[in-house]
């Protein structure tokens, strides 16, 4: 462990998780009890057997990565499940320290008929709720010495899918020609973002972002320029995953084409050699331009180590990770899971996971830690943002006082 912190520090120091992922987030325990109750087939049934076929320390690529999620999505089908899966999410998180989190998930993965978008984000919504309430009344939050727990969600747009994703996505693509799919996925993406500013707004849900998941090689972020005009123009912050498989061109993308405030992963942000257009003359220069316009701008990026590891066989360790150069550059970093359960992962592992590999200063390590909450998409005003950082600001120093000097 680098001599900066230590893991009892880790622990305890109030965390952000800005990029974890529902469906791919649930208790394994609880993904055998649901399959069980609801007849969905599973590869195995015990714990170890779903380990050693779906959810493996290492993954051959992306798409063998995402094989799990057609399981975890099979048991999230009705409002007792969803409820029940975002409730455990809420509590391992704050179990381990995390007391900011965003939650994103696609509603149109689990809504169908009599089952709508907005009781799909009204499920969720009362699980994390039920977390909330549970530590923000324990006394240790009472008398001040925790800070409280908070959430967002945000909803995610797919940059592709297939008729056998949802009921949703059937129904949409039957009637579209298989020459209009293209059209599809926009369409798609359009009506999820109206969805979440009506619901923001309307039905006074924490929806506090918009997103575009998805496979990125030959299925551009600019093609969903309409939905993400729409959620910017309606003041919803907006978060794209890029740099994950494609190079920075895809990230430039993300920030001219959709406005994005964060960038999920952008692990190829320094991919110079990624670079397809032949009329960049200088991919070194192109580079160097892109992250400092984000750096300057003060764009997020939602690092996943776990997970790139898992689905990047050009990136061996940590060591390796641009996740180095980003903070050597003064990026504003945001350090996530991505998938609690896909990833075998959690907030706290992957900061021991960073500070094992990488040699940080004090300083820089708590910029991470404070950079998660500044980043966030807070669901409150500015101004309650402000406080709140300032508390997470305070217990973060007293616990460097007991723990560390």
């Amino acid at each position: 462990m680098n001599a900066v912190v230590t893991s009892e520090f880790i622990r305890r120091m109030p965390k952000t998780d800005l990029h974890v992922h529902l469906d791919g987030s649930l208790r394994l325990g609880t993904l055998i009890e649901l399959a069980k109750a609801q007849d969905v087939s599973l590869p195995s049934y015990d714990e170890a057997g779903l380990k050693e076929k779906v959810f493996k320390d290492h993954y051959a690529s992306l798409p063998e990565y995402l094989q799990g999620f057609a399981y975890t999505c099979a048991v999230l089908q009705n409002a007792e499940n969803l409820e029940r899966v975002a409730y455990e999410l809420g509590q391992d998180n704050v179990e381990e320290g995390v007391r900011y989190m965003e939650v994103r998930f696609a509603p149109q993965l689990h809504n169908h008929d009599g089952f709508m978008i907005s009781d799909v984000v009204g499920a969720v919504a009362r699980g994390l709720d039920r977390a909330k309430k549970e530590h923000n009344q324990s006394d240790a939050v009472k008398n001040g010495s925790d800070i409280p727990f908070d959430y967002g969600i945000i909803v995610c747009a797919l940059r592709s899918f297939n008729e056998h994703m949802s009921v949703y996505y059937k129904q949409l693509l039957s009637v579209m020609s298989y020459a209009r799919r293209k059209d599809a996925f926009a369409a798609a993406s359009l009506e999820i973002a109206r969805a979440a500013v009506a619901l923001s707004r309307n039905e006074g849900l924490p929806v506090v972002g918009f997103d575009l998941a998805g496979e990125e090689a030959g299925y551009p972020a600019g093609d969903h320029r309409e939905a993400f005009m729409y959620a910017h123009k309606n003041f919803l912050r907006k978060t794209v995953h890029a740099g994950e498989a494609y190079g920075p061109e895809s990230i430039f993308q993300a920030i001219t084409d959709c406005h994005a405030n964060r960038i999920g992963h952008g692990t190829f942000l320094f991919a110079k050699d990624m670079i397809q257009d032949r009329s960049v003359p200088d991919s070194g220069d192109y580079v160097k331009h892109l992250a400092e316009y984000i750096a300057s701008q003060r764009i997020a990026i939602e690092v996943n180590l776990t997970s790139n590891l898992q689905t990047t066989p050009s990136i061996k360790n940590v060591a390796d990770h641009p996740v180095r150069e980003m903070i050597e550059r003064n990026l504003s970093v945001s350090i996530c899971t991505d998938n609690r359960l896909v990833s075998n992962t959690t907030v706290s592992r992957e900061f021991e996971l960073l500070v094992q590999a990488i040699p940080l200063t004090r300083q820089q390590f708590r910029n991470l830690v404070v950079s998660g909450f500044k980043g966030s998409f807070y669901p409150g005003s500015y101004t309650d943002k402000r406080r709140y950082v300032r508390q997470v600001i305070n217990r973060y120093e007293a616990l460097e006082r007991e723990l560390l000097d």
